[in-house]
């Protein structure tokens, strides 16, 4: 072999190299930029108070939380008539739904209060899609929430007590 073939094979071994860590970088993120649902989402789920309750402490520590805690469920519970509900761990709920599953059940969903339920029903399409893409950015995280508590039973966890509406 001629030393000009060596040195031209060298050179193609090593921009091979640089080709296949390039190309495992961009397959481990799944994209060379980050899907912009994300970010609309991150912005949706901050002015719609969603970690308000979904996200321990969050109110407490005045809107600032770990990344890693973010929409994991709380075990505070919200007590009234209906009797004690728990904010759910979104980031373990997204990851058992597809966004089409999402997209559609979200326009006709219900949930006990406090949740404000009517806001994620008039959500529009994008915003749905933002939302659930940037929840499941997060991957999963956390526990489960504790389960409901039907009226007449006690939580066994910390709540909040809603006062009987009026008569």
């Amino acid at each position: 072999m001629q030393p000009g073939t060596v040195r031209v094979l060298g050179m193609v071994v090593l921009g091979a190299a640089g080709m296949l860590g390039v190309v495992q970088a961009y397959a481990a993120t799944g994209s060379s930029k980050e899907d912009p649902w994300i970010e609309r989402g991150r912005y949706v789920v901050m002015i719609g108070g969603c970690n308000d309750c979904h996200t321990p402490g969050f109110a407490e520590h005045g809107g600032k939380a770990k990344e890693a805690d973010l929409l994991t469920g709380d075990s505070l519970g919200w007590r009234g008539p209906w009797g004690t509900t728990y904010p759910p761990n979104l980031r373990l709920y997204f990851q058992t739904i597809t966004e089409k599953e999402w997209l559609k059940g979200a326009k006709k969903f219900m949930a006990r209060p406090p949740m404000p339920f009517w806001a994620v029903n008039h959500m529009g399409k994008g915003d749905l899609r933002a939302v659930y893409r940037y929840v499941r950015s997060l991957g999963p995280s956390g526990h489960p929430a504790p389960e409901f508590v039907p009226p007449g039973q006690d939580p066994k966890t910390p709540y909040v007590q809603f006062p009987a509406p009026p008569k």
